[in-house]
């Protein structure tokens, strides 16, 4: 069987825009998205934060643990105007593992981005 890939909108995204991010705990993180349980997603995310202060950005890749499943980054002022910041550069999950997303401050920061799925 061929490999094929197929481009999809994040799980936790409506309709392909933004996911508000609320939660300022891992008890409150939202999800962003669950990867398939058999195939390889390929994730991209990009942040956009749009209070008038620096903003730190926590990522769950498939986890809550750290080290091993923490992303950790500032996202800078839309003061700045830095647009879209890379947060999750491609990287592969699969097994329904889930994505989830909180912030230093509730309902500042967006995240934008999609999923290569990959098939085999």
């Amino acid at each position: 069987m061929a490999t094929t890939v197929e481009k999809i909108i994040l799980s936790g995204s409506t309709d392909g825009k933004g996911v508000l991010v609320t939660g300022t705990a891992t008890g409150s993180a939202n999800t962003i998205h669950t990867a398939h349980a058999t195939a390889e997603d390929e994730v991209w995310i990009y942040a956009h934060n749009s209070d008038s202060s620096d903003r730190t950005l926590t990522i769950e890749f498939g986890g809550a643990t750290d080290p091993g499943n923490v992303i950790e980054l500032t996202i800078v002022s839309q003061a700045t105007n830095t647009g879209l910041v890379l947060a999750v550069p491609g990287l592969i999950l699969s097994n329904s593992l889930i994505v989830k997303a909180f912030a230093s401050t509730g309902s500042q920061i967006t995240l934008f981005g999609y999923v290569n799925r990959i098939n085999q």
